[in-house]
């Protein structure tokens, strides 16, 4: 991507090609859909710069490169109708050729997002993971259909709870330990979730199931 060309650039503006790091079939492994057989695009491109973020290798929109929507979409639909924008943080990217093209196949869209950047495209369940270097916008808490905290120290708990006071009362919502505190911070997960059971705990099980 790093020597694009004023037609490519037209493209990545209108959304026909998007920087994708990657593609892939899996299993979900977190949130409210664990479990459920997901094809994975993971967009290249993030300045959200979480410190334990574990795929820092997207952030470079450059380093990926840039792929039709069309050959995506079409691939994609092949393996299952479930089909997950991930980063990355995919709301930079204009994503409305891609979600059409991907409903007009029969696929079901989630995304998950920061909610640092406006939504484009049909999205037909918004998984919002607020992060404290790019906060998320009102806009995008109030369509979030889950709410997934990351919980590194003992004051995520409070930046949490600051979000799901933003979020409409369906929304589901869950603490996950981010993966290199887990064995210190599951514990405490755990007890704040007794005293506080609108919370579920979510768990990295691709890590634990060696998935991508």
């Amino acid at each position: 991507m790093s020597t694009v060309n004023p037609q490519q650039q037209t493209a990545l503006q209108e959304g026909q090609m998007l920087p994708v790091m990657e593609h892939f079939y899996t299993l979900q492994g977190e949130g409210a859909h664990t479990g459920l057989a997901s094809y994975f695009i993971r967009i290249g491109g993030c300045d959200v710069g979480c410190h334990w973020c574990d795929v820092k290798e997207s952030w470079d929109a450059t380093r990926h490169p840039l792929t039709a929507i069309h050959d995506l979409a079409q691939t994609a639909a092949k393996y299952c109708k479930t089909i997950v924008l991930t980063g990355g943080e995919p709301t930079m990217w204009n994503l409305e050729p891609l979600t059409k093209q991907l409903h007009d196949l029969g696929c079901k869209i989630h995304i998950e997002t920061s909610g640092a950047y406006p939504l484009t495209g049909h999205i037909d369940w918004i998984c919002v993971s607020p992060k404290k270097t790019a906060l998320p916008r009102p806009d995008i808490l109030q369509k979030a259909n889950e709410l997934k905290c990351i919980i590194y120290n003992r004051h995520d708990f409070q930046f949490a709870e600051q979000y799901a006071a933003q979020v409409s009362p369906s929304c589901e919502l869950y603490l996950q330990p981010e993966w290199s505190k887990s064995q210190q911070i599951t514990p405490e997960i755990i007890e704040y979730i007794l005293k506080n059971p609108k919370w579920k705990i979510s768990l990295q099980t691709h890590k634990f199931l060696n998935i991508p």
